[in-house]
């Protein structure tokens, strides 16, 4: 039985989160916490106040990107688990770009710190595209791997070209030019008091990714395309789509979003290229691409809810004995639930809604 469209996007997705999150609550008991109050902590540290929004949705623009980089991917049953790496280059775009010139205004910089950071973000992934698409070369295998090596180039880079005066491995600071507006410095034009956080205008640049890669999915002759191959290979071969097109430009794609995370993290916050950047953003993104569904709109509530998850555990940590780490225990049960044991739900909704089918209609059996 096909489920109604709402059931798959949103019930299933809302039973497993209850899942994921009783299961936690008992795991909080275990450690000597009231579930209940720990759960009021969170809620309030992530959307109780500006500052919990404001770092929230700072942690969610990551998140949007990173996560509509693996279901880009995901459409064409392809399974990108390098965004940490591609996210990494993209950084690593991003803060060339930055520390190129004296820039003396941000909207010069932005455009080409977007280009920088899309295509470094692209080329990392282009290259386990191509083994894929040429060599077969597993692409979960060579996006792992390239994670680590992205890494280590990355700290090769901040211990010798790129090193700024002193110990700590990182680049020297952005010009002040380059620096982002924030939240507090918008909504201080419009009159509104709002809590000083590093949420930055790539939310809105998030906002526009969404909204452009449901147009190309949804839209577009290659969204089809694209959607066709995912949905059956040799049907789409058959019909004229070329896999290694399709396999290079999905993967050029996702790299190119993972890589435009570098303008919130390196550009909108830290102002300077840090030995990680990234902070497991990119494994975040494949929870959220499948709590998501894979679609734009998922992925965007999918996002704002890890980002509260990220600023409540944050919250709990503060307050309480239950460790941050237990955001981490939260993320891998959604990611469990979500993902390995998504049939569990799906058999007994499927099971319910068929039920509901065939149960006759009030008044049909006295007819």
């Amino acid at each position: 039985m096909i489920l109604p469209k709402w059931a798959d996007v949103v019930l299933i997705p809302l039973i497993n989160l209850f899942l994921a999150l009783f299961v936690s609550g008992l795991v909080v008991l275990l450690i000597g916490e009231d579930p209940v109050n720990a759960m009021k902590i969170m809620v309030k540290g992530a959307v109780g106040s500006t500052y919990g929004w404001g770092y929230t949705l700072f942690y969610a623009t990551n998140f949007i990107f990173t996560g509509l980089a693996v279901a880009v991917a995901f459409h064409a049953r392809l399974f990108n688990i390098g965004g940490e790496g591609q996210a990494q280059l993209g950084a690593l775009g991003v803060a060339l770009v930055c520390l190129a010139l004296p820039w003396p205004h941000w909207t010069l910089v932005l455009p080409f710190s977007i280009l920088g950071g899309a295509l470094f973000g692209a080329a990392w992934a282009a290259i386990p595209a191509y083994l894929q698409a040429r060599r077969g070369s597993h692409i979960v295998i060579t996006t792992i791997m390239f994670n680590y090596i992205a890494y280590a180039l990355l700290v090769y880079l901040l211990l010798g070209a790129l090193k700024a005066p002193g110990m700590a491995p990182e680049s020297p600071r952005f010009p002040a030019g380059t620096f982002l507006p924030n939240a507090r410095d918008v909504f201080d034009m419009l009159g509104i008091n709002f809590a000083r956080s590093p949420l930055n205008v790539s939310f809105v640049l998030a906002l526009i990714a969404c909204f452009l890669i449901w147009l190309m999915l949804w839209r577009t002759r290659l969204g089809y395309e694209i959607r066709a191959y995912g949905q059956s290979e040799p049907a789409a071969i058959y019909a004229g789509i070329s896999p290694f097109r399709i396999t290079m430009i999905v993967m050029l794609i996702s790299g190119a979003l993972a890589g435009l995370m570098g303008v919130n993290a390196v550009q909108g916050e830290a102002q300077r290229l840090l030995q990680d950047n990234v902070l497991g953003a990119g494994f975040v993104g494949i929870a959220v691409a499948l709590m998501g569904r894979s679609h734009p709109v998922g992925v965007l509530i999918a996002a704002v809810l890890f980002g509260a998850l990220y600023q409540g555990g944050a919250e709990l940590e503060f307050e309480t004995n239950v460790p941050r780490e237990m955001v981490l225990v939260i993320q891998a049960l959604v990611i469990l639930f979500t993902g390995a044991l998504d049939n569990m739900v799906r058999g007994p909704v499927e099971g319910a809604f068929l039920r509901l089918g065939r149960r006759p209609a009030p008044g049909a059996a006295a007819e």
